[in-house]
């Protein structure tokens, strides 16, 4: 059987609630297209994410490794194509108040690394299925495209082999609600649908690096 590994990153910032941890707790332990998925949240911390990341690889071994984090103002799920070697916390320190600026994710990697899962496929068959979704080229410089690098890092410079991927989901509803002015949103169950669209089509589908 395949295994998923599916992280969210907790909540951080103005942001007292993160949908992508909760879809990642909402999804642990369920079966998609003879897939197990196991979900688990992610520190935002540049400095124990990817520890935690390398701890869930080696405990659950997946062949597909998909990361799910918040970008507020998006009016879909985004499924990101590209992760650069760089971060810059952009005046949002982590939540170990550390403040980046023009460093690399990886000083002995190259400038950037497409994601291996077939993004263009998944965002067909989301939208097929009637949930918003669409292809990116910018996961930013914090922690989302952090994670994204340094998954495709971890697998270009060992002998750990997995597809990986990285998905920023909108507001949820009872996150927009909670906040003074208007955001985009989506409710819960139907990015939770919009996920598990996209990761039968990543199982079922052939992968390429150029998407």
């Amino acid at each position: 059987m395949t295994t998923i590994l599916l992280t969210g990153y907790e909540p951080f910032g103005e942001f007292d609630r993160n949908p992508a941890s909760r879809l990642a707790m909402r999804l642990d332990g369920t079966t998609c297209a003879g897939g197990s998925i196991v979900g688990r949240q992610l520190p935002v911390a540049f400095d124990r994410a990817r520890l935690a990341l390398l701890e869930l690889l080696e405990r659950h071994d997946p062949e597909i490794v998909l990361s799910l984090g918040l970008a507020a103002g998006r009016p879909g799920l985004s499924l990101e194509r590209v992760g650069i070697n760089l971060r810059d916390t952009n005046g949002t320190p982590d939540n170990d108040d550390r403040d980046v600026i023009d460093e690399p994710v990886t000083a002995d990697g190259p400038d950037a690394y497409f994601a291996t899962v077939p993004v263009r496929e998944m965002v067909e068959s989301m939208n097929e299925a009637g949930i918003p979704a669409t292809l990116s080229t910018n996961a930013g410089t914090h922690l989302c495209n952090d994670i994204l690098y340094a998954t495709r890092h971890h697998v270009e410079t060992t002998d750990f082999e997995a597809r990986s991927g990285f998905v920023h989901v909108p507001f949820s509803h009872e996150g927009a609600a909670a906040r003074e002015d208007t955001q985009p949103s989506m409710s819960l169950e139907t990015m939770a649908r919009g996920l598990e669209v996209g990761i039968e089509t990543a199982i079922t589908a052939e992968s390429s690096p150029l998407r």
